[in-house]
């Protein structure tokens, strides 16, 4: 059974970074893209980044590009992101993701974590 533990979440002031964790188990970690999804209050969950399998491939939402990296550590089973210039528009509870599918997908996959709040202050 896939599991997802998404940590690194917390309160910071707009500017501020914050790094993401996500620790998978369950399967073979390095066969999978894995993915970061994000919910504000009253709105649709939405995608944030993505990243392949083995790491070649990375995709971002246009609102965080260049401000945010995903990175992966399939020997340690993690995934990460690393968010910086952080705004008031980026809090939300952050979701870890992933799926059955080596490349990106613009959908990401079935398994989710439980989430990580993320609040940027004014």
């Amino acid at each position: 059974q896939v599991q997802l533990v998404e940590s690194g979440g917390g309160l910071v002031q707009a500017g501020g970074s914050l790094r993401l964790s996500c620790a998978a188990s369950g399967r073979t970690f390095s066969s999978y893209a894995m993915y970061w999804f994000r919910q504000a209050p009253g709105k649709e969950r939405e995608f944030v980044a993505a990243i392949s399998a083995r790491g070649v491939s990375t995709s971002y939402a246009d609102s965080v590009k260049g401000r945010f990296s995903i990175s992966r550590d399939n020997a340690n089973n993690t995934v990460n992101l690393e968010m910086k210039s952080l705004k008031p528009e980026d809090t939300a509870v952050y979701y870890c993701n992933t799926g059955r599918s080596a490349v990106i997908l613009k959908t990401g996959g079935s398994f989710w974590g439980k989430g990580t709040q993320v609040t940027v202050s004014s």
